[in-house]
């Protein structure tokens, strides 16, 4: 299986595409604030940060160590959460609306996790207003860290049932050592 094929890699992607555009349309560098550097950064940041997760949930699956393919979804999950934040400060800074997880919004866009085939586009009209925009990536991320952590909870399980790629070189490895002395012992006495 493809990383592509993983459902937080997906939403994963989603959420970048959608923080590209959201910090272009609203974290614009060329803001007239007190601080323009600020908004650069911020916009920096949270492209950075939904890359980043993107990314690791990628390098991650082609680990064949369970225990560095762990390590690289904390990494994307911990992305993940740290994008979140921004966007949760868009909003309390700019004294808007943040919708709890019971509101009809939410509600809506939880619904679309179930259409087939979803991409950016899917939620591409989500982007016409700030606050609007802003819910609908918390709702994206939220979506996202939970795929994460039910993933990181079956490879733990996986890694305590079968082990590590490593474990299994190390195995394999004093087994052959073994048959090594074993067979130099039989020679001598041939």
């Amino acid at each position: 299986m493809s990383y592509k094929d993983l459902k937080s890699f997906q939403q994963g992607t989603i959420v970048y595409d959608f923080t590209v555009e959201f910090c272009h349309r609203y974290i614009n560098p060329s803001d007239q604030t007190d601080m323009p550097n600020k908004s650069y950064r911020t916009a920096d940041q949270m492209v950075q940060a939904a890359r980043s997760g993107k990314q690791n949930i990628a390098e991650g699956s082609s680990e064949r160590s369970k225990k560095s393919e762990l390590h690289l979804l904390g990494i994307a999950r911990a992305s993940f959460q740290e994008l979140l934040e921004d966007y949760e400060d868009f909003l309390r800074q700019r004294g808007l609306n943040q919708w709890t997880k019971n509101d009809a919004e939410t509600i809506a866009i939880r619904q679309l996790s179930y259409k087939s085939n979803r991409s950016y586009m899917t939620y591409r009209s989500y982007l016409d207003k700030p606050e609007t925009a802003a819910n609908v990536a918390i709702c994206l991320i939220h979506q996202t860290n939970f795929l994460l952590d039910q993933q990181i909870k079956s490879l733990e399980k996986q890694f305590i049932a079968v082990g590590d790629y490593s474990e299994k070189l190390t195995h394999q490895r004093n087994e052959q050592k073994k048959k090594e002395i074993i067979n130099r012992f039989w020679r001598k006495f041939q």
